[in-house]
């Protein structure tokens, strides 16, 4: 399976093209909303989600038939930015299960910088 072309898929939001990767049968959890998807559920949610999207990949693990996936997504306005960890499961060169955590980017709580701890990954 080639994650690079599974995520433009993904954040070109193109239905047909994101169903080429799955099983039938696979499903979707995204444990930050306690929501488990379907394929066709999960499509809907992606596509129809506002907006135009845009992403990077940061890191890829293989190991086995699990891909471990870190995503920088963010709309192509920049309004909004997130970082998505993907533990995708491989069977056959397609997908049967994914869970995805989704975290909001955003600046450090005032009460950490006033610990003067930390310093910027990137600046």
């Amino acid at each position: 399976m080639n994650i690079d072309e599974y995520w433009t898929a993904v954040l070109q939001q193109k239905p047909e093209e994101i169903r080429k990767f799955f099983h039938a049968n696979a499903f979707v959890n995204w444990h930050n909303t306690n929501e488990h998807f379907t394929v066709d559920e999960f499509i809907r949610a992606n596509c129809e989600y506002p907006g135009q999207w845009d992403g990077i990949i940061e890191r890829v693990e293989e190991k086995g038939g699990l891909i471990i996936a870190v995503v920088h997504v963010f709309s192509r306005s920049r309004d909004i930015s997130c970082h998505v960890t993907s533990f995708i499961q491989v069977v056959g060169e397609k997908i049967s299960a994914i869970d995805e955590y989704w975290g909001d980017d955003g600046s450090v709580p005032q009460w950490r910088m006033n610990l003067r701890i930390g310093t910027p990954i990137k600046t």
